[in-house]
């Protein structure tokens, strides 16, 4: 039987749950609760499986979380994000390192910007007058995604060509 690192199950978890939270955001403008919830229960079980510590490991995520919670809780009370999209941020910084976050935070930034563009031609195109509304969630769901896809992509090649050399 071939090794298995659990780790990489929870991650491949994760991916699924933020394809999920972008298609709900792209078609209702909303992203479930009970989803955001998931994710951010499961981030404990993703400590144990990679080893970390409680201090000061565990302990800098839920910092994280606390501080991304309290700066986008700020966009949210000036209407500049949804709830849920504040809440999936919140449950991904349980999830991702603070040098990575930062990365992420920068990602995000440029999908949204992108994101931005092409549905306001598309809002303009179509001669909309009602206000625009951008699903943020796919944003940071394609960020996560991408930090996801880039922080352990080298680490599984290795951990294979490791594995195929035995």
């Amino acid at each position: 039987m071939p090794d298995f690192d659990f780790r990489y199950l929870l991650l491949g978890a994760l991916a699924i749950a933020l394809l999920i939270a972008a298609y709900t955001d792209m078609r209702r403008r909303q992203i479930d609760n009970w989803l955001n919830a998931a994710i951010a229960v499961s981030a404990p079980l993703y400590w144990w499986a990679a080893g970390y510590s409680l201090w000061p490991d565990a302990v800098y995520q839920i910092g994280l979380a606390l501080a991304v919670f309290a700066v986008f809780a700020v966009l949210f009370a000036l209407r500049w994000m949804g709830g849920g999209d504040v809440k999936l941020l919140t449950a991904l910084a349980l999830w991702i390192a603070p040098n990575w976050f930062l990365k992420l935070l920068i990602v995000m930034a440029l999908v949204g910007g992108v994101l931005t563009l092409l549905l306001g031609m598309w809002h303009i195109a179509r001669r909309q007058r009602d206000c625009l509304a951008i699903p943020y969630g796919v944003a940071i769901a394609s960020a996560g995604l991408w930090v996801i896809a880039t922080q352990y992509s080298n680490t599984i090649t290795v951990a294979g060509l490791a594995t195929g050399l035995k």
